[in-house]
């Protein structure tokens, strides 16, 4: 063989070579980058359906009527600490219909929402939630009104067999004053199925027995309307000549009953008072238009609701029944409490 052939040989062998050992170096980079992208599962990884669904941070708040401002209050302190909290929040006003409070709870169990807040249309409602909610796996805070049976995580609610009891006592006082303590209070309720109603009328009543004032007829609202609270105090008034005083187990409809008593011909010879608060409320009782309201905090348990939701999705320890206090206010001290009213009661300090 001549020395051309065997340059020839070599050359070709040194092609061969460089192709293999590239060819080696590119196969060993596309293995590193694929190990570098690779997924590593930790065989200790709990992969049930459970843990694979992402948590939405997503709450449903359901409440009997969103007209009515005490729950509009309690919405924006839900609202505002939802918020703070990183958390959507959908609120729901069933406007006192049971059946779209239903359809609204079956709205948030299809959106797998991670908690309800719910203030029932009543406490019998509220366990019929309940279970819906508990088959779903989804928990529930109650913010008052309360349930007639079922689980929930937690129930905010206020002293209101107390705070009716001191308002009461706030009424009888006057009535005293004015010696007028042998006539009649008629009352004028939120409805008694509901265990906050019964809570307020065996307060107030207790107040009564103490301070040896009669009563008058109790009238259970349904419609909520000026017309009806208006009928309801003109009925009163007609029945019962010695009818000294009226008082109101809610706030937004004070209106009606004031103008029952001037329409009557009473202004001035029936008191009025009332449980919970408006805005008005802040000169019509040092005007002494108003004797005196017993006035939840509907948006510090607006907040104090959330709170519950949020410690319980967070796995911490929550107080299973909370109750704020109830202010009792009359115009003796209506201007030291100005400020916690003006925040907790009202919700002022949130309002744009």
């Amino acid at each position: 063989m001549n020395k051309v052939s065997i340059k020839f040989l070599l050359m070709i062998f040194a092609i061969s070579l460089v192709t293999v050992i590239a060819t080696y170096i590119s196969f060993s980079s596309e293995a590193q980058n694929k190990n570098a992208n690779a997924i590593v599962i930790d065989p200790h990884a709990n992969f049930s359906n459970h843990s694979l669904k992402p948590h939405t941070k997503k709450l449903a708040y359901i409440v009997s009527d969103m007209r009515i401002p005490f729950w509009s209050i309690m919405a924006r302190g839900i609202d505002f600490s939802a918020a703070q909290k990183g958390y959507d929040l959908e609120i729901y006003s069933a406007e006192n219909s049971r059946k779209s409070e239903l359809e609204f709870v079956a709205k948030a169990i299809r959106e797998n929402v991670s908690g309800i807040i719910v203030s029932p249309t009543a406490s019998s409602a509220c366990a019929t939630i309940l279970k819906l909610a508990d088959n779903a796996g989804i928990p529930v805070v109650i913010s008052d009104i309360g349930t007639d049976g079922g689980d929930y995580v937690a129930y905010i609610s206020s002293n209101n067999k107390e705070g009716a009891y001191e308002i009461g006592k706030v009424l009888a006082q006057e009535l005293h004053l004015r010696g007028w303590e042998t006539g009649r209070v008629g009352i004028i309720a939120i409805p008694q199925k509901r265990l906050n109603g019964q809570l307020r009328t065996a307060g107030f009543m207790e107040a009564m027995d103490e301070y040896g004032i009669k009563g008058a007829d109790i009238r259970q609202q349904i419609t909520f309307s000026y017309e009806e609270t208006y009928h309801f105090a003109q009925e009163m008034i007609k029945k019962y000549p010695d009818l000294r005083a009226l008082w109101l187990q809610g706030s937004d409809r004070y209106q009606a009953a004031l103008d029952a008593i001037a329409d009557e011909g009473k202004k001035g010879q029936i008191l009025l008072a009332t449980f919970d608060a408006e805005p008005e409320f802040l000169e019509l009782i040092p005007k002494g238009i108003l004797v005196g309201s017993a006035m939840q905090q509907p948006y510090l348990m607006g907040q104090e609701a959330l709170y519950a939701m949020d410690d319980y999705l967070n796995g911490k320890k929550v107080e299973k029944s909370k109750q704020l206090p109830i202010l009792a206010i009359s115009t003796h001290n209506i201007k030291e409490k100005l400020p916690l009213i003006q925040r907790n009661v009202l919700g002022m300090e949130r309002v744009k």
